[in-house]
């Protein structure tokens, strides 16, 4: 009698406790954990990555997570302020911190990202993806970018005239230009 008691009383406790649950079902792992090789080149990027109490600068972080395609490049974009950090432009040696927003402005288009995880050694796209979260806008589609003012082969020069339609057709002017005269 005493064996039965034993047995609903450890019965009862298994059932009341959570990590019980959890023994018997399989845990989830995320796609990442699936690929090997994402999961090997995520650990050697964390090897890689600073340690504790260590910082990264923001143009090596960028070019890391390959937002630019050198470094000198992300440190040109740096000065010349297309770089901002938390909303204020920096310079190249600025650190930076896990959760910090950076916004990258590239051609026509502002990359916007927040940092999950600091690296310093630039890795593959599927590793530097998981570096950051992008909230970024979505790229125009290609159809709706104006395509340049192509001219006919062998009509020459553009005339002024020519020049100040291609801009105003371009929106270069912004629309400031002086109406024609009579």
């Amino acid at each position: 009698m005493a064996c039965e008691d034993d047995e609903e009383r450890a019965g009862s406790m298994a059932e009341g406790r959570p990590d019980a649950a959890k023994a018997e079902r399989p845990a989830v792992e995320p796609k990442t954990a699936a690929d090997p090789k994402i999961a090997a080149a995520v650990a050697a990027a964390e090897a890689a990555g600073p340690q504790n109490g260590e910082s990264v600068r923001v143009d090596s972080w960028i070019w890391a997570v390959r937002l630019v395609k050198t470094r000198s490049m992300g440190a040109t974009a740096c000065k010349g302020g297309h770089v901002r950090v938390n909303g204020q432009s920096v310079k190249p040696s600025h650190s930076l911190r896990v959760g910090d927003e950076v916004r990258v402005r590239q051609e026509n288009r502002e990359r916007i990202v927040i940092v999950k995880r600091l690296i310093r050694k630039r890795v593959g796209a599927p590793v530097a993806a998981q570096c950051y979260v992008d909230n970024s806008p979505p790229p125009p589609p290609r159809e709706a970018v104006a395509p340049a003012g192509v001219r006919d082969r062998g009509t020459g020069r553009p005339t002024k005239r020519d020049r100040r339609e291609m801009e105003r057709l371009r929106g270069l002017m912004g629309g400031a230009g002086r109406p024609p005269g009579p």
